[in-house]
């Protein structure tokens, strides 16, 4: 055999790395621009057409939320009330086509909406231009009034100086570029941005059977769902709605000790999912948090304040006990570890 040039072969990795990443870079480009465009377009759609250029809010907000239902069902997710309003107010902000600039993300654009002087943002836009600002930054530079300051200030080197630094640690990377959800929406891709450890999908899966077989009503919804909150995104290990207490039943699982923060987090989840996605005739949510540690589980179940009298009444005969539970939790993470650890063996 010939032996192999090391300065040679060395090149020839730069040359197909830079190939490859300059293709990544034109398909993000591609993407990006598409998505802007479209949603401006939807934007003036929405404002001519549905509204006959009226831009009250009152007079579109029936005629948002059946557009909603019908594009929802047709092109999947993206399409909720809050995004077509977004992109009507977005066409509103940015009448002229060619004033839309597709250098910047379909979340950039929902960051600068929030931002009501018209002079104030279009300088916030040119900025993010020429700083090759990420999305995070452009928000935290919004959030700590830049612009304002920057008026203000009698030594502007030193604010400007200060913006730098809250830009450097907030570098998008493509890999976050792609899983943000706008995009994920947007191309109608399945919606699994969440990435799990080996250990915490095999302990949902179990938990998931461990539920089912119950036999008390229990009837599997989704695992990972998303739910949304302003600008924010959050992901539900697992739902079910149990037909028996005629509720929704939200499992979040924890590798690690049990925090004040994971309660209050499943709390949040409680509220939201009974605000966006609980029906009319519907008992209130109910949350169940899982903190698995190799020697101890704990379990605990979240309801509203206002909730715990009918939960303690009515929900608690249809529901495993905590110490139940926590039984069960330690056995399938024993049971998981097992698995794991001989399928490791078997690929050796």
């Amino acid at each position: 055999m010939t032996e192999q040039n090391p300065i040679a072969f060395s090149s020839l990795v730069s040359a197909i790395t830079q190939q490859i990443e300059q293709a990544r870079g034109q398909v993000r480009q591609a993407v990006n621009t598409a998505m802007v465009q479209s949603y401006w377009e939807i934007g003036r759609l929405i404002v001519e057409h549905e509204q006959q250029g009226n831009s009250r809010a009152e007079y579109g907000k029936q005629q948002l939320q059946q557009l909603s239902q019908q594009l929802t069902e047709r092109l999947g997710k993206g399409f909720d009330v809050r995004n077509l309003r977004n992109m009507r107010q977005f066409y509103q902000s940015f009448p002229k086509r060619n004033a839309v600039r597709t250098e910047l993300s379909w979340t950039h654009y929902r960051t600068l909406l929030r931002v009501e002087n018209a002079q104030a943002r279009d300088w916030y836009l040119q900025e993010a231009i020429n700083q090759s600002w990420s999305a995070r930054a452009l928000e935290r530079q919004i959030s700590t009034l830049y612009y304002e300051r920057l008026l203000a200030s009698q030594d502007k080197s030193l604010v400007e100086a200060e913006a730098q630094q809250n830009t450097q640690p907030l570098a998008e990377s493509a890999k976050d570029y792609l899983r943000d959800p706008y995009i994920l929406d947007f191309l109608n891709l399945q919606d699994k941005t969440y990435q799990e450890s080996q250990l915490e999908q095999a302990i949902i899966s179990n938990l998931q059977q461990f539920l089912l077989e119950l036999g008390k009503g229990f009837a599997f919804v989704e695992r990972q769902q998303r739910i949304r909150f302003d600008d924010e995104d959050f992901y539900i290990d697992l739902v079910f709605y149990n037909f028996k207490l005629k509720c929704f039943l939200l499992v979040d699982l924890k590798l690690g000790k049990l925090r004040h923060q994971d309660i209050g987090q499943m709390d949040t989840y409680v509220r939201l999912y009974d605000e966006q996605r609980k029906g009319s005739d519907d008992n209130p949510t109910i949350g169940l948090v899982l903190c698995s540690e190799k020697s101890e589980a704990v379990v605990k179940y979240s309801v509203l304040a206002e909730q715990k009298q009918l939960f303690a009444a009515k929900y608690l005969p249809y529901l495993p006990s905590e110490d139940e539970l926590k039984r069960e939790l330690e056995r399938e993470r024993a049971q998981a570890v097992e698995q794991l650890q001989q399928r490791e063996l078997g690929n050796e």
